[in-house]
């Protein structure tokens, strides 16, 4: 998930407003056992790879923050509203340039970005009841700008969805018998019982024939110190060739009473693409995947926020954002597509969360505003409200970029 915000920028002279994204987050669906990488033995080759992967997956991340604040500079500016800035990064500039009214800026660190409007700057030269100062246009038109980046990102991960479909296809899940184990725990009961990684679960004793994830996970949360038999299918040693076998797991028992045996399991299906034939159906096909991605971003968010003590550390900042998206240009470069589609359905899914720092509690603010028949809420206490999520979207930024960085391998070579 990626954060935006509608707020003051904290620098001096009073500043202008700005709609900022501070804070890229994302919730991760999947883990993907990560790759040791040692950093005095790497190649220059895979050193170069690496550079590269990073770039990518970091230009996918600026691209989206452009995208949605290229929403909000144009709702307003098509407006006429006053805007006195537009800059892409955090830190300190690296260019800038001014064209007319408006000072644009390329900063340092490309993981946010803001549009500033002059509405608390003294010396914009605007009078305080400038009719064309966001704070003073009727509720409409700051509701078009407010809402507009995170319109603009749900047409960009349309337009993304769609790029795919034209060029490597929309990748479509062939669901297959069984049940799938990506990952087994060293030391776990399922280790010592003979499961790796790759298996397939074909056959529980006592579940249907075909078992599903939610069953055999109710049933091992069941039986505790108990035996379970399990068929597994798995690969053998030649191309294609899988083998059956038997195996007898024992699951240790949680500080809660129940069962468990220390793996990760997931629906087993085979990926393939499917190429339109013609632009109606890849507009067909954009629109299937964008609709299931956007499920499972809101399933994810969902999930976060009723299950939050377990799924915290799920959560990951722009640090593990980059990270996860080089090693997916790494493995693949057409997965980038759903990469960059994912990111900006984050981010728009989680800026309507009407939270202080975030568009979506902006907009719950002018929302109130007009339910008070116009009344505009006292601006001291708006900025109020404002200035604690900013606060609160720091701490938390902070602690996502340190976690992250000591959990990125070279990082953990070196310590």
């Amino acid at each position: 998930m990626i954060t935006t915000h509608l707020s003051p920028t904290l620098k001096p002279p009073p500043p202008p407003l700005s709609l900022h994204p501070h804070l890229p987050l994302l919730r991760r669906h999947h883990h993907h056992p990560r790759r040791p990488i040692s950093v005095s033995a790497a190649a220059p080759s895979d050193l170069l790879a690496s550079v590269e992967s990073v770039a990518s997956a970091a230009s996918v991340l600026a691209a989206i923050v452009l995208v949605h604040e290229s929403g909000h500079f144009l709702a307003a500016t098509s407006r006429g509203i006053h805007v006195s800035q537009f800059s892409v990064g955090f830190g300190p500039a690296l260019a800038r340039f001014r064209l007319g009214p408006v000072e644009y800026a390329l900063r340092a660190i490309p993981l946010g970005g803001f549009v500033g409007f002059p509405d608390d700057d003294p010396d914009s030269g605007f009078p305080p009841d400038d009719p064309d100062l966001l704070r003073n246009r009727p509720v409409p038109d700051r509701l078009l700008v407010v809402s507009a980046g995170v319109a603009a990102n749900l047409l960009f991960a349309f337009l993304i969805v769609y790029a795919q479909a034209l060029t490597v296809g929309v990748p479509v899940q062939a669901q297959l018998p069984g049940v799938l184990v990506p990952e087994v725990i060293p030391g776990s009961a399922a280790a010592r019982a003979g499961l790796l990684p790759g298996d397939v679960i074909l056959s529980v004793p006592g579940l249907a024939p075909d078992p599903s994830v939610p069953l055999l996970v109710d049933l091992i949360k069941a039986s505790p110190n108990k035996d379970v038999s399990v068929t597994v299918s798995r690969t053998g040693p030649g191309p294609g060739d899988r083998r059956s076998i038997d195996l007898t797991v024992v699951p240790d028992t949680s500080v809660d009473g129940t069962g468990r045996i220390g793996v990760q399991l997931s629906p087993y299906f085979r990926v393939t693409r499917v190429h339109p034939n013609n632009l109606a159906e890849a507009t067909v096909l954009a629109f299937r995947e964008f609709t299931a991605l956007s499920a499972t971003v809101l399933d994810g968010l969902r999930q976060t926020f009723l299950n939050f003590s377990q799924t915290a550390e799920k959560v990951s900042g722009p640090v593990a954002i980059i990270a996860v998206g080089a090693e997916v240009a790494r493995s693949s470069a057409e997965g980038l597509f759903q990469f960059a589609a994912v990111i900006n359905l984050n981010l728009a899914a989680i800026n309507l969360l009407p939270l202080p720092a975030l568009d979506g509690g902006t907009l719950a603010l002018i929302l109130l505003e007009a339910a008070r028949g116009g009344q505009k809420i006292p601006r001291e206490i708006e900025q109020r409200i404002m200035s604690s999520g900013i606060l609160v979207v720091l701490m938390v930024g902070m602690f996502l970029i340190v976690r992250d960085t000591l959990n990125l391998d070279f990082i953990k070579d070196i310590l």
